[in-house]
């Protein structure tokens, strides 16, 4: 069996702790026994209020806790506001953990290890209106506004769902793709989003800051099959071209033709996660005028073709144990990227 815990900081949110500790249950009934022993701690012991306002009861205080397999900060806030709770963690957090443990944070639990200096060199999510701030507090480490990261024996998440996206890409890595698949299923889940994907409030918040933009990204989102022009976008959303290329790189960074390709590859590469199309077919889906067209885009963007993209789903698939004695149609001979 194996020791996870969950320490809830004040203030932490329910969904956020929610979507751990429903994938780890989900993996002990994928597997028939209790692989996993979830354990819920505080500081003191005592039960924790959540931004809601609930008491959250716990197993014991962290001080307690030994032999942790993993250990994952759920908290909303960053510790520089709470710097006696700081103390106690860095006090108590070696003497918790097995060797080789897993260490991570939820929400913005992360930040409370980049605090202790454990993640210096290394890459961490927080969520994404702490993003900025933690990069300023600790210049050491490399802050994401990615849904999660793993770094060496560390992973972190944003807010949200992003907690169950998370644990269930990490008992993937444990058991094998069938299993995170079939916890995934059992809890309605249609794929297990990409670590790499941006965090949902991280990529709204520029959009509510202009009417215009979050109208051009909307025309883009709808008409992913037969692009649109950059003219034709302005024109529909009453700006110039000139004043749809300014909004763009003011908000997003990025000029307009290049945000419309990434959300054609982005559709493209769900596609080829999670549907039994042809390369071909999803090529041409998401806008691509011929297979090698789609192919080259789609290997400057991630660094490998679709192709590819498909035969490592294949071969994770293969390497993953078979439960039910069969293996599902994996497409690594899917041969039509080119037309």
């Amino acid at each position: 069996m194996h020791r996870i815990g969950l320490l809830l900081l004040p203030g932490c949110h329910l969904i956020e702790l929610a979507g751990a500790n429903d994938a780890l249950t989900a993996a002990n009934k994928v597997l028939g026994e209790r692989h996993y022993d979830v354990q819920w701690l505080s500081l003191d012991g005592q039960p924790v209020r959540s931004q809601s306002g609930a008491a959250l009861p716990v197993h014991g205080p962290l001080a307690a806790a030994r032999d942790l397999h993993m250990l994952l900060v759920v908290a909303a806030q960053l510790p520089h506001s709470a710097p006696a709770a700081l103390s106690l963690l860095g006090q108590w957090l070696p003497a918790t953990l097995a060797g080789g443990a897993w260490l991570g944070g939820i929400g913005s639990g992360a930040a409370w290890l980049a605090g202790l200096g454990l993640l210096d060199g290394q890459r961490c999510a927080v969520r994404w209106d702490h993003v900025s701030e933690l990069a300023e507090l600790c210049p050491e480490v490399v802050v994401s506004g990615h849904l999660y990261e793993m770094d060496r024996q560390h992973l972190s998440c944003g807010g949200g769902t992003a907690s169950l996206d998370m644990l269930l890409h990490w008992l993937g890595l444990k058991h094998g793709a069938r299993l995170s698949s079939q916890a995934a299923a059992a809890l309605g889940l249609e794929r297990i989003r990409d670590g790499q994907e941006r965090q949902t409030g991280g990529r709204q918040a520029p959009l509510l800051a202009s009417g215009k933009l979050a109208e051009a990204v909307a025309l883009m989102e709808a008409n992913l099959a037969e692009p649109l022009a950059t003219e034709d976008v302005a024109q529909l959303v009453g700006v110039s071209r000139r004043q749809l290329e300014r909004l763009f790189k003011q908000h997003l960074d990025e000029l307009p033709a290049r945000w419309y390709l990434q959300l054609r590859l982005a559709r493209a590469r769900r596609l080829l996660q999670d549907s039994s199309q042809s390369i071909l077919q999803i090529g041409l889906t998401c806008g691509f005028a011929s297979g090698p067209h789609f192919s080259r885009a789609y290997r400057a963007q991630f660094g490998h073709t679709p192709r590819e993209e498909r035969a490592g789903r294949a071969a994770a698939w293969r390497a993953a144990p078979a439960h039910d004695g069969h293996r599902p149609d994996s497409h690594a001979g899917d041969d039509e990227e080119s037309p």
